[in-house]
């Protein structure tokens, strides 16, 4: 089963959802495979033995990683490391759901690249170091009005909207409904979906957020898109047209903003390319079927390399950096200053 060994490549690292190994793992090798020395699973209860939809089935991994000899010194090593427990792993329709804790976060892995699509941290830091951080900008510089978020996942960037903005309204839209019920059972989803004091909450639906039937005639103050497949933006994403149909469900003002993953390698057109650094956003083709779909009214930045390198978008014009950065939580201030205008591709 898909548990049983869990590798993740080069393209998984550099690549969306945030890779896997940044997170706590220590530094790992070009072609990193998770080995008993850097996955251990717990002996008992491992896997959750509740039955899943009619048409599913969910088993408990066996532990791949049998107890052997140990030598003194390797004893002393294990000790110091990670011990994770894995919750529930299970094939659906769209997915190979992997769900585990560590001590200091509880983590969602999808598909065959066992990329990292939600954390959910313990105690009192709630931040990722990643690119759900930097949804939560995005509120001050929208419209009031409901937000939508295409890819919810496990809720990670709905759990810090609504930490920090309690009295938005949020409609996630998610494909898979085993993940959305695992979600509400490992990552505390159903909380969100309770209005709060203050009136906000999250509104799940359980449908593809390309359908025309997901069209709000009210429109969108924002669309979060998160969308990928075995470790790959969602090919429809490199199309103009799809991008002109997304605009058409904002409101007046509204903005998209986008995790467009890492370097396309269609960008490239098999050439090697040197492009200033003003124009690196030119190496992801997302961001440019965005500027083609939007000229002159897309934004991008890239995530450093020990937050994985995504390049995120964002349209409409160039948000005054400085007012931005005073409206977000302060450990998001420096980071609104980073985006920068795409200039016009001829």
């Amino acid at each position: 089963m898909f548990w049983s060994s869990i590798s993740l490549s080069p393209t998984a690292i550099a690549s969306p959802p945030f890779p896997l190994t940044e997170l706590f793992f220590p530094p790992l090798s070009p072609t990193p495979t998770l080995t008993p020395a850097t996955f251990k699973l717990r002996s008992s209860s491992t896997c959750c033995t509740k039955t899943d939809l009619t048409s599913q089935h969910e088993e408990t991994p066996p532990n791949p990683y049998p107890k052997q000899d140990e030598t003194p010194q390797a004893a002393a090593a294990a000790e110091e490391e990670e011990t994770f427990q894995v919750l529930t792993a299970i094939h659906t329709q769209y997915n190979d759901i992997l769900i585990f804790d560590t001590p200091q976060s509880r983590m969602l892995l999808l598909d065959s690249t066992h990329n990292v699509h939600s954390v959910l941290q313990k105690g009192d830091e709630k931040w990722t170091g990643s690119y759900w951080d930097e949804f939560v900008s995005l509120p001050p510089i929208v419209p009031e009005g409901p937000i939508a978020i295409y890819g919810l996942g496990g809720g990670t960037a709905a759990h810090l909207m609504l930490d920090v903005w309690p009295s938005l309204q949020l409609e996630g839209w998610e494909i898979d409904e085993i993940l959305i019920d695992k979600a509400r059972e490992y990552f505390g989803l159903s909380n969100l979906e309770k209005c709060n004091d203050v009136g906000g909450q999250l509104q799940v639906h359980i449908d593809d957020a390309f359908s025309y039937e997901q069209h709000r005639p009210s429109g969108y103050a924002g669309i979060i898109i998160d969308l990928f497949s075995d470790g790959k933006v969602l090919s429809q994403l490199q199309e103009v047209e799809i991008w002109l149909e997304l605009s058409d469900r904002l409101m007046p003002g509204g903005r998209l903003m986008v995790n467009c993953g890492g370097v396309s390698e269609s960008s490239l057109d098999g050439k090697v390319q040197h492009p200033s650094i003003d124009d690196i956003w030119m190496q992801n083709s997302t961001i440019k079927a965005l500027a083609e779909a939007f000229p002159g009214q897309v934004n991008w930045k890239r995530m450093p390399e020990s937050q994985g390198q995504n390049y995120l978008a964002l349209t409409g014009p160039l948000p005054d950096l400085t007012s931005w950065s005073a409206m977000v939580p302060s450990c998001l201030s420096e980071a609104v200053k980073q985006w920068k205008h795409c200039r016009p591709l001829h």
